[in-house]
């Protein structure tokens, strides 16, 4: 998809029902590197419900699905046999709704990076394991196989298939959001950026992609400040306060975030969208496991197994997500580049 018809998409607000502060309490008071709380429905159950306790970030929807034999046939022999999932989200410590969270009853992995885990799950005939962890560990959990997969908003980068392979399942796209009254827009032009201070994850694609920015523009004798903060909260704030003029990150968190706030002094909007894979590529999120863990199959397939039967579609509109559909999930698709021209 080309960058031009991805910047003119209009950027939908999810509704919400509770502030962030709380979403981050309620993951921080679960614990760190640790299991999340068990998964609301069982392999064999014949459904998954998804949007359960979301704190409104999705209608709450039960979706009918089975194990498939001939796709689980194609696990890896000891995860047939364990007959479980392990699935890790890198949330904490204060999680990134509407994608992975912890939900109103201040103990439920939510969101939709885990109801898809599940949904996968069953179509695999597996109990859901879900873990959750840093960001940084979340990878580390795969490279030791304490983690099976992670769905948790990963991108499918070039860099990453050194060492993991992918199963694709939604469309990757970032955002830039602002203070409401800011007049700054990003217009899709790095150059654009020139002067500002803005806010990045850490070891995200989106930070590589702006620091790729920075060097360009130090090359060219202009500055762009960088900075990290811990969690989202600490994000916000800085930006009410005016210690950064921008956050970017992914597109979804932050057209919930703009409608959250909407009706508050502390009021942001979307100032400019981007590709997850870089001005040339339609960025892809994807399952993530281990390089020649084989799985990637299996989870491609229990995907479009999905896609075709109605159920990935009904998983997207109750998050509201329905613009970020891909036809089908591909097995290591193109991602964003080793060097981001």
């Amino acid at each position: 998809m080309s960058t031009p018809g991805l910047r003119s998409r209009l950027v939908r607000g999810l509704t919400a029902a509770t502030a962030v502060a709380s979403l981050a309490t309620g993951l921080t008071a679960c614990g760190g590197d640790s299991e999340a709380a068990t998964t609301t429905d069982g392999a064999g159950s014949g459904s998954v419900t998804v949007g359960r306790v979301s704190n409104g970030a999705a209608k709450e929807t039960v979706i009918k699905v089975s194990e498939v034999k001939s796709i689980s046939a194609e696990l890896p022999a000891a995860i047939r046999e364990r007959g479980e999932l392990v699935i890790g989200h890198g949330v904490l410590p204060a999680g990134f709704p509407p994608l992975d969270y912890v939900g109103s009853d201040q103990k439920t992995l939510t969101g939709s990076e885990p109801d898809l885990g599940r949904l996968v799950a069953a179509v695999l005939g597996l109990k859901p394991v879900e873990r959750k962890s840093t960001w940084e560990n979340l990878f580390v959990g795969l490279d030791s196989g304490k983690v099976d997969v992670a769905f948790s908003n990963v991108t499918d980068t070039e860099e990453r298939k050194k060492k993991y392979e992918f199963a694709s399942y939604r469309q990757d796209n970032l955002a830039f959001t602002v203070p409401k009254k800011s007049t700054w827009n990003f217009d899709g032009d790095y150059k654009n950026l020139a002067g500002k201070t803005v806010s990045v994850d850490s070891g995200t694609n989106q930070e590589k992609i702006l620091l790729e920015w920075k060097a360009k523009l130090t090359k060219e004798g202009k500055q762009l400040t960088v900075k990290h903060y811990q969690d989202k909260n600490s994000v916000y704030l800085a930006l009410s306060s005016g210690r950064i003029e921008a956050y970017f990150g992914p597109n979804p968190g932050i057209a919930y975030h703009n409608r959250q706030v909407a009706n508050t002094p502390r009021a942001t909007r979307t100032a400019g969208e981007f590709s997850g894979a870089g001005a040339s590529l339609q960025g892809l999120i994807a399952a993530t496991a281990k390089k020649d863990s084989g799985l990637a199959e299996p989870l491609a397939d229990a995907i479009n197994h999905l896609i075709e039967n109605g159920q990935y579609a009904k998983w997207l509109a109750a998050y509201n997500l329905t613009d970020e559909a891909v036809d089908k999930s591909e097995i290591n698709p193109p991602g964003l580049p080793l060097s981001n021209s």
